[in-house]
């Protein structure tokens, strides 16, 4: 029985990957590709892109990716149901809301079912939802990226190339360290940083976390999304909070004033 040679199999892997990421940059060619991160999770990230995209589409055409692969909850909160469709190889997006979804979420019928796999799986099925989707024209990408600074987010950085990114954090001192390594990371890997959001700020978790690592890391406040009963009621009902509250609409309106999205 013949050896495997190993260089021959290394090479034909990276060939794989070279073709996956020259399809999708192919396929996002021309497209604005915003990040919204943060190295901690339940800091309203999906909030705030969810949000973001709702508000761009009013007057662009825009996509939302949700990559957190293995935990994702885009569609939950928009009120998307179903599975997605594929025509000829290609991932068809859901549309609601004006703008265009696809996440592993609507690849199965039952969304309480887990995804377990380790970071490279993750990393495949990030590459194929970039270079597999027909977006059709699109203005702007919006990708709702998973907590932390490995796996996804590194992919992201790294091969994507998204042209900003907006760190999302709340006022803890906790969520705030974690923002900050999310916003080195970017910059490490040569990425713009759009700004800083501080969402949940108010009486309940305090205010001014945001804005202070933004002085301390040179970028910019971009601003703040205040603790809202209003944002929980409109994710229950899977709708976006910038069309049931006034007050979410005029925070969120500011952000992309800010970010000059």
């Amino acid at each position: 029985m013949p050896l495997v040679d190993t260089e021959q199999l290394m090479e034909s892997t990276y060939r794989q990957m070279e073709l996956s990421t020259e399809r999708m940059r192919e396929n996002l060619k021309g497209v604005r590709i915003v990040g919204v991160h943060s190295g901690k999770g339940g800091v309203g990230k999906t909030t705030v892109a969810i949000n973001v995209a709702v508000l761009l589409a009013k007057n662009k055409r825009v996509g939302l990716l949700d990559a957190d692969i293995d935990c994702p909850n885009v569609p939950k909160m928009l009120g998307i149901t179903g599975t997605l469709a594929t025509e000829n190889g290609l991932i068809q997006p859901a549309e609601k809301h004006g703008i265009k979804v696809v996440s592993t979420a609507l690849m199965r019928a039952d969304d309480t079912k887990p995804f377990i796999m380790r970071g490279p799986m993750k990393h495949h099925i990030l590459m194929q939802l970039l270079a597999r989707t027909n977006w059709g024209p699109l203005d702007v990408l919006v990708i709702d990226l998973p907590p932390g600074t490995s796996d996804v987010p590194l992919s992201v950085m790294q091969l994507v190339r998204p042209d900003g990114i907006v760190c999302v954090t709340t006022p803890q001192d906790v969520a705030v360290l974690d923002a900050k390594k999310s916003i080195n990371m970017a910059r490490s890997l040569g990425v713009r940083v759009l700004g800083i959001v501080e969402n949940m700020s108010g009486d309940v978790f305090g205010a001014g976390g945001g804005e202070r690592a933004a002085r301390e890391l040179g970028v910019t406040y971009i601003g703040s999304v205040a603790l809202n009963g209003d944002i929980v009621k409109a994710s229950e009902n899977g709708a976006p909070a910038v069309e049931a509250s006034p007050k979410v609409r005029n925070d969120f309106e500011r952000i992309l004033e800010a970010a000059a999205l």
